[in-house]
C-alpha cells in the first residue's frame, strides 16, 4: 500500500463547477430526436465536455480516490508509510495558514492534531481530503489517496503504474 499527495489552489468559483468535479455517468443521455431538440443536444454535448475534461482537469474531484485518473503530473508525491504522507498534508498546511481566511485553519497546534488523525485514517486505508478557505476568493484542496488498490474505487488505476 502507498500513498499520492495532491494539492490544488485557485479561484472558488472554479471549484465550485461540480459538473467537472464527479466523473460522468457511464451511459450517455439519450440522441436528440430530431435536429430541434435543442435541450437534448444541449445535455448530449455537456455529458461530451464532461467526459473529456473530468480526467484531465485539475479540479479535485468530489470523490477523493479519482485523482487516481488525473494527470500523472498532478501527483505532487508518493509515500509508502501514512506518517509521511500525512506529514506532508501537515507541512502544507502550515505552508499555506498565512493565507487562511479563518482563524482556525493557522492554529499550529491545530495543523498537529490534524497530521495524527490524517496517519491514522491512511494507515487504515482510507484517503484524506483537506480543504479551506484562503484569501477570497480562492479555495485551496488536499488529498492523500491510499493506492494498491484504494478501498473505496479498487477498480482504478494506481497513479504512477
Amino acid at each position: 500500500m502507498h500513498h499520492h499527495g495532491y494539492v490544488r489552489t485557485g479561484p472558488k468559483e472554479r471549484f465550485d463547477n461540480e459538473a467537472l468535479r464527479r466523473p460522468p455517468h457511464p451511459d450517455p443521455p439519450p440522441a436528440p430526436v430530431s435536429g430541434r431538440d435543442v435541450q437534448a443536444e444541449r445535455l448530449l454535448k455537456r455529458y461530451r465536455d464532461v467526459v473529456a475534461e473530468f480526467p484531465a482537469v485539475d479540479l479535485p474531484p468530489l470523490e477523493t480516490a479519482y485523482w487516481l485518473i488525473k494527470p500523472r503530473p498532478l501527483v505532487r508525491g508518493t509515500w509508502w508509510e501514512a506518517e509521511g504522507a500525512a506529514a506532508w498534508l501537515g507541512e502544507r498546511l502550515a505552508e499555506y495558514a498565512p493565507r487562511c481566511a479563518s482563524q482556525t485553519d493557522e492554529d499550529l497546534a491545530r495543523v498537529a492534531r490534524l497530521v495524527d488523525a490524517f496517519a491514522e485514517r491512511l494507515h487504515s486505508g482510507a484517503d484524506v481530503s483537506y480543504g479551506f478557505y484562503l484569501e477570497r476568493p480562492s479555495y485551496l484542496s488536499l488529498a492523500v489517496v491510499t493506492c494498491s488498490p484504494n478501498r473505496s474505487r479498487p477498480e482504478l488505476p494506481c497513479a504512477i503504474a
